[in-house]
């Protein structure tokens, strides 16, 4: 029993999630209360060992400490789903015919109304100050790129599918090969994809739309966009090689620009490594 209370709040602390505000905080403190609730009859009853009032008291302090930080993230949280609303999000949640009278306007319109009544009720509340100012700032920066789902028929508000597509095929990837990378994706994977047409005339007609030329130039904008990650990658993992081929890369290209004479030896520097 020890154990597993232990093991509870050890989750309730270290509960994360990639959704904002609710998992991760707000539903690990409210996971933490109904652990105390628990607790508070048992450990107020004769009998119980110390260890369990300790406990009791430790986790009512925790929620103590931090129900003020609490009942804010509860607040920005509330906000949170009023902006999902906003955008009506998600699609699924509404019929085709109010999705079909929906436009980019009215969904502007809606958040810029909403956005008003969020800047006075920041005042004195941190959490929610930085919520309002990050949600304007992207709004301002990225809103005008979120609308256009609303105009067009059939286009997804997001690429959550396309990512989970793409997820499955590397999974397979690995399960095939038996390894670990899955580069090789980066060249045939979207071939992979173009095989899900309905026909091979349809393949044929989506293969065709995109000139080799234009092709080529995204790749190689791709290769050149994931090229310091890529490094600092190689670095973490042998930082002596990754130098190494960086200095060698180096020499090579003075030499071809011929900006520094031909070296008779390679320095000495690179030959003790």
């Amino acid at each position: 029993m020890e154990t597993q209370l232990c093991a509870a709040i050890r989750d309730s602390v270290n509960l994360a999630s990639r959704k904002p505000f609710f998992l991760g905080g707000l539903k690990g403190y409210q996971q933490l209360q109904g652990i105390a609730e628990g607790l508070h009859p048992v450990a107020g009853t004769r009998g119980q060992n110390e260890f369990l009032q300790r406990l009791t008291r430790q986790v009512d302090r925790c929620l103590a400490q931090n129900q003020t930080l609490a009942v804010e993230l509860e607040e920005t949280h509330g906000w949170l789903r009023k902006v999902a609303t906003c955008l009506r999000y998600p699609p699924s949640s509404y019929s085709e015919v109010e999705w079909q009278k929906l436009d980019s306007q009215q969904v502007a319109h809606d958040m810029e109304v909403l956005l008003k009544q969020l800047r006075p009720e920041t005042e004195n509340k941190s959490i929610l100050s930085k919520f309002y100012h990050a949600l304007s700032k992207r709004w301002k920066d990225y809103g005008p790129e979120l609308l256009h789902c609303y105009d067009i028929s059939g286009l997804p508000p997001h690429n959550l599918q396309l990512e989970g597509f793409f997820n499955h095929l590397r999974c397979h990837q690995r399960r095939v090969s038996g390894c670990k990378s899955t580069k090789e994706l980066r060249d045939f994977g979207q071939f992979q994809a173009l095989f899900m047409a309905d026909s091979q005339t349809d393949l044929l007609e989506q293969i065709r739309r995109v000139p080799l030329e234009k092709y080529q130039e995204c790749r190689q904008r791709l290769i050149d966009s994931e090229s310091p990650r890529r490094f600092i990658h190689q670095l973490h993992r042998d930082p002596t090689k990754t130098i190494y081929r960086l200095l060698n890369r180096y020499i090579e290209h003075q030499h071809e620009l011929e900006l520094i004479p031909q070296f008779a030896n390679p320095p000495p520097s690179l030959c003790n490594i």
